[in-house]
């Protein structure tokens, strides 16, 4: 991917630091070849990052190993722990809880999928057709993230182990910030550029209306062919100078403030991030190494700023370190992720609330789908439109599992919550819900981010049930299946009881930040 003519793009400028900006410098510096093509980023030291976003899921891995990073010195430069999945308290109705692990659930038989098997036994066991009949449990008790996290515990495995442990899909939890740090030292040790400054003017091509410089507030001018917006929500290329426009989704995902305060940890440190409902939003929990991040989203309609900030104060379990962040926000994306010749990524390309950890994930998608589509110094429409669809396609698909949290609850106890159980939801959702509810068939299209577990998470636990199974469950045996749930679900949980605690796996592979204060 080297310049070779006067075509290929040879000054890529990416516009803001933070977990974005750094991600984008560290992934393309790692590739092209910095003889021939410059990278700089341009950031200013007076503007703050938002960098609350803590959790992420299981492809973030990906992206490291990329990177050529250690997971284990990752984790240490991070103050990095595991994520298992997440546990929802309060959202079908207040007292529910429910976990959304990463993974699978059991194990298919003879091509009918575990699911269908275990609601045709979990009906079969509550209408007392057949006598003795055992329960089959929480479906929670089939999932070996799930267990793993019930009890507190961690494993890695070798690759193509047999054991159950294997079947463990985990992601992590992180500083942003000293992740935005770790990316910045790799990113200049491959050559990327780095500016201090403020962006005082962009220019833009008289004729075509690219952009072609950006110009800090001393006067200097840094040229570019390609550049990349990571400049947060104000989106300082993609709106600012090219007025691209956005997409408003908050009709249907109505939160639009957030309240971050981190504070010292509790004993335990669970390997997972808690999401509590309250009256008009949801408070999150990520534990790290060295502290709690906490945070509650919740919307402006339905709740004013003072209230929300001593729900969260109330739901703490640690000392308050710092003080509280007010954030503000709107749901939705760029008209375009990709205009003229500025891409966005991050806070700059739209935002969808944290619910389901994805702002990284839609980073790392973006750099990805990127370098499938890396244009010439002229960029075709064609690239650029494939691109601005699959960011589309990706970010609607996110929205609508987000979507589905809200819309399928039992909550009436405040006007919040009666307006996102009664609003209409996208016909995308809307379909998704109905095949739920006929026969509990879930489908993934167009490689959908969130697969079947994810979805058949949520719908059991907001308590969606189906009007019936898939009838094809019917064509197993009857008392072979009954043995197989209960030994799948006896072997899982004795697998997880064998595991060391998250703490005790951190310490014994090399992960712990040990040098670190870990008093907060």
């Amino acid at each position: 991917m080297q310049p070779e003519n006067d075509s290929d793009i040879a000054k890529i400028v990416i516009v803001g630091g933070g977990t974005a900006g750094w991600m984008a410098a560290a992934a393309f510096s790692r590739y092209f070849d910095n003889g021939r093509r410059t990278i700089t980023l341009v950031e200013s030291e007076q503007i703050g990052t938002v960098g609350v976003g803590e959790a992420t899921i299981p492809p973030i891995a990906n992206f490291n190993k990329m990177l050529d990073i250690a997971e284990n010195d990752f984790l240490r430069a991070t103050n990095g722990t595991f994520k298992l999945g997440i546990e929802f308290v309060n959202w079908g109705q207040q007292g529910d809880r429910y976990f959304h692990p990463f993974g699978s659930y059991g194990q298919d038989l003879h091509g009918i999928a575990f699911h269908q098997l275990y609601l045709r036994e979990k009906a079969l066991a509550e209408s007392g057709a057949i006598a003795g009949r055992e329960a089959v449990g929480d479906i929670a008790g089939y999932s070996m993230s799930s267990m793993a996290a019930r009890h507190g515990k961690f494993a890695r495995v070798k690759p193509g182990s047999k054991s159950l442990a294997a079947q463990i899909g985990y992601a992590y939890h992180f500083d942003a910030g000293l992740y935005a740090k770790f990316l910045r030292k790799l990113a200049e040790t491959q050559g990327t550029i780095r500016r201090e400054g403020r962006i005082s003017a962009v220019h833009r091509d008289g004729e075509t209306g690219d952009v072609t410089s950006v110009e800090l507030d001393n006067g200097e001018k840094i040229e570019g062919e390609l550049f990349i917006d990571c400049s947060g929500f104000r989106g300082l290329l993609i709106e600012g100078a090219l007025e691209t426009g956005y997409d408003n989704w908050s009709h249907w995902l109505p939160v639009d403030r957030a309240i971050a305060l981190p504070c010292a940890n509790p004993e335990t440190l669970d390997p997972y991030t808690r999401s509590t409902a309250h009256g008009a939003g949801w408070q999150w929990r990520i534990p790290l190494q060295h502290r709690t991040g906490n945070g509650h989203v919740y919307c402006s309609n339905h709740m004013e700023a003072d209230e929300a900030e001593t729900i969260l104060r109330a739901n703490i379990e640690g000392e308050p370190l710092g003080e509280a962040r007010h954030l503000r926000f709107t749901t939705g994306m760029r008209s375009k992720a990709w205009n003229h010749n500025v891409v966005a990524l991050g806070l700059a390309s739209g935002f969808i609330e944290p619910l389901e950890s994805t702002s990284i994930h839609l980073v790392q998608n973006g750099i990805a789908r990127l370098f499938a589509l890396f244009p010439d110094k002229k960029i075709s429409p064609v690239e650029r439109d494939e691109y601005n669809r699959g960011m589309h396609e990706l970010y609607e698909d996110v929205r609508d599992f987000v979507i589905l949290h809200y819309k399928a609850t039992q909550r009436d106890d405040t006007e919040f919550w009666r307006y996102v159980r009664n609003m209409n939801v996208p016909d995308t959702l809307a379909k998704k819900m109905e095949l739920w509810r006929l026969h509990g068939r879930v489908f993934r299209e167009n490689a959908e981010l969130f697969t079947m577990p994810s979805w058949i998470a949520v719908m059991l636990g907001q308590n969606i049930w189906p009007e019936k199974y898939d009838p094809m469950a019917d064509t197993l045996d009857d008392v072979k299946v009954a043995g197989a749930l209960k030994q799948m679900r006896e072997a899982y949980n004795n697998t997880a009881l064998q595991m060391p605690s998250q703490t005790d796996f951190l310490k014994q592979s090399n992960s712990w930040a040990a040098a670190q204060d870990m008093s907060g």
